[in-house]
């Protein structure tokens, strides 16, 4: 595909039928909330018939409540595309059911852990729904201010990870984790795909998961063609989903890599840009009600 240039007036050259749209940095600003005029747009976009889901870093309890909020009916993408979940029906209490889980192996969960702790880093479990953290880690408040998860506090991570978990992710100041990619990368290379989701988080997830094979997937659960599939995303874990649909949007505040690789640089976050990408692409440039 021919890619536009940065804010690009042209048009997509199919007819989206299905939207994944990455949270942080993209849908949410740091207050953790959603802008008006970006619920708008995709609840115009569900009610036009266009299938819209949330593909996150996050765990599904956490993108949830912004699923119900945004009006959403397909299922939520978590973990990186290690884990989707199911929507439950609106007014069910609880989480939808578990449609596919890929997690990490134990071993190399550990070895993860020890990885980053030479590195520098502060890493913690996610498992499922529930964040693991070690009674050591004095970062439990940053860590439920981006997941609003469970937290349980164990004494001995290394020995809580018995089982495969869903990732390792781990913790330190920006740039730190962005320059310690390529080092994680080629030491677990075959083992567990290393990315950034942030830029104080590097994380680790099994061999295969990624937020563009979760895609591919939804779009085959929904009998989507790829080429009809529009994706925003602002970081390095949304490489692969950007990548991969036809139609891939990046955040302008995204790294270089990233913005190389989309058809599309969106208008700023404080500018609303994926409300705007929305209206522009999906709702054939009518702004939402």
């Amino acid at each position: 595909m021919t890619k536009p240039g940065p804010h690009a007036p042209g048009g997509c050259p199919r007819r989206i039928r299905l939207v994944a749209l990455d949270l942080d940095g993209t849908l949410v600003g740091d207050d953790m909330r959603i802008r008006p005029r970006t619920v708008a747009a995709v609840r115009a976009a569900v009610g036009a018939g266009v299938a819209v889901a949330i593909v996150t870093g996050r765990m599904a309890s956490s993108a949830l409540p912004y699923a119900r909020e945004l009006g959403l009916r397909e299922p939520i993408v978590g973990m990186q595309g290690a884990l989707i979940r199911e929507l439950p029906d609106a007014g069910r209490p609880g989480l939808g059911r578990l449609l596919y889980h890929r997690p990490l192996p134990a071993a190399v969960a550990r070895d993860a852990l020890a990885w980053c702790r030479t590195h520098g880093l502060d890493p913690h479990v996610n498992h499922l729904e529930k964040m693991v953290i070690p009674a050591t880690d004095t970062r439990a408040a940053e860590y439920v201010r981006f997941n609003f998860g469970r937290v349980v506090v164990v004494p001995d991570l290394d020995a809580w990870v018995r089982h495969p978990v869903t990732k390792v992710i781990s913790v330190g100041d920006a740039p730190t984790p962005t320059r310690l990619l390529p080092a994680a990368r080629a030491d677990f290379d075959g083992r567990a795909v290393a990315t950034v989701s942030h830029p104080k988080f590097l994380e680790f997830v099994a061999p295969g998961v990624s937020k563009g094979a979760a895609v591919r997937w939804l779009a085959r659960r929904l009998g989507v063609d790829l080429r009809d599939t529009l994706a925003i995303g602002d970081q390095l874990n949304d490489l692969e989903m950007i990548d991969g649909v036809g139609f891939g949007v990046a955040m302008p505040h995204g790294p270089a890599e990233l913005r190389a690789a989309a058809s599309l640089v969106a208008p700023p976050f404080d500018e609303d840009g994926a409300a705007q990408v929305l209206e522009t692409y999906v709702l054939g440039g009518r702004p939402a009600a």
